[in-house]
């Protein structure tokens, strides 16, 4: 990966990088194809990254389907599919990984997804700062979906001064409103019926706080009822300032950011208002 990245700059080349952990869906071949339009070149990682795993169990169960990532790839004219075994990322083993430590990430990483999965961002944070450092891309593609965990990127690349750009790929949903994850594949028929609900509670009361911003406990308290109704059981549903994830301030971009459990599958999506 390091020499093929060293060949493409040496050749006047840019380079563009989409990181995955792989079970590729159309949100993920989304963010390649926007990468395309960004760059000569487009490399795209797939690695199951341990070290962001709160449970071990989720981590057991990740889908694993490198044959099927491959040839969804295949038609989108990727130059480089970097899929290192995890002795290769982690030499020394997971727990012997220095992790990345970033000036100024804590108020980002403690709070929404950081309090649910406590370790998730610092795993995030240390795995893309290795592959930056061996893709040595000018830029790289996150989608908005995981929109605190694009915040975290796109902090760390400014506290540490890294020379590469981070795009935001818009977040790409199913007919019915839901949006595209890998974890969709947990839920049974009778739950993937439900699961819109998620977006269409975000959908409602994003829509209230635009008509009237002093309407915000109300539309959060009516969603996580619609929630629960559904059958969800609710982490959090808040609206943020879409900058920094602060307190929602008037007059400045906000973000509603979701997360509930679904049977088996925790699902998370986001809006701005």
């Amino acid at each position: 990966m390091q020499e093929f990245a060293r060949a493409q700059r040496a050749a006047g080349r840019r380079i563009a990088f989409v990181p995955t952990m792989g079970n590729l869906h159309r949100g993920h071949l989304a963010l390649v194809e926007q990468a395309a339009g960004l760059a000569d070149v487009v490399v795209v990682s797939i690695f199951v990254n341990p070290l962001q795993f709160d449970r071990a169990a989720d981590l057991e169960a990740y889908p694993r389907t490198l044959e099927e990532d491959l040839a969804a790839l295949a038609p989108l004219g990727v130059a480089a599919v970097f899929a290192p075994p995890e002795t290769e990322m982690y030499p020394q083993g997971r727990a012997a990984e220095p992790v990345v430590q970033v000036p100024g990430l804590e108020a980002l990483t403690t709070d929404l997804e950081g309090a649910s999965r406590p370790g998730h961002f610092p795993g995030v944070v240390t795995v893309v700062k290795k592959l930056f450092d061996l893709v040595r891309p000018q830029v790289a593609v996150f989608g908005e979906k995981d929109y605190q965990q694009l915040l975290v990127v796109r902090h760390m690349v400014r506290a540490l001064a890294l020379p590469v750009e981070i795009a935001a790929g818009p977040t790409v949903r199913e007919a019915d409103g839901l949006a595209m994850s890998s974890r969709n594949g947990y839920l049974s028929p009778e739950e993937r019926a439900r699961a819109p609900e998620l977006y269409r509670a975000l959908a409602a009361a994003a829509a209230a706080v635009r008509a009237d911003p002093g309407a915000w406990p109300a539309a959060r308290a009516a969603a996580l009822v619609r929630l629960e109704r559904a059958g969800f059981r609710p982490d959090y549903f808040e609206l943020r300032r879409a900058a920094d994830l602060g307190p929602a301030t008037p007059g400045e971009p906000l973000r509603l950011l979701a997360a509930a459990w679904l049977g088996p599958a925790r699902l998370i999506d986001n809006l701005a208002v």
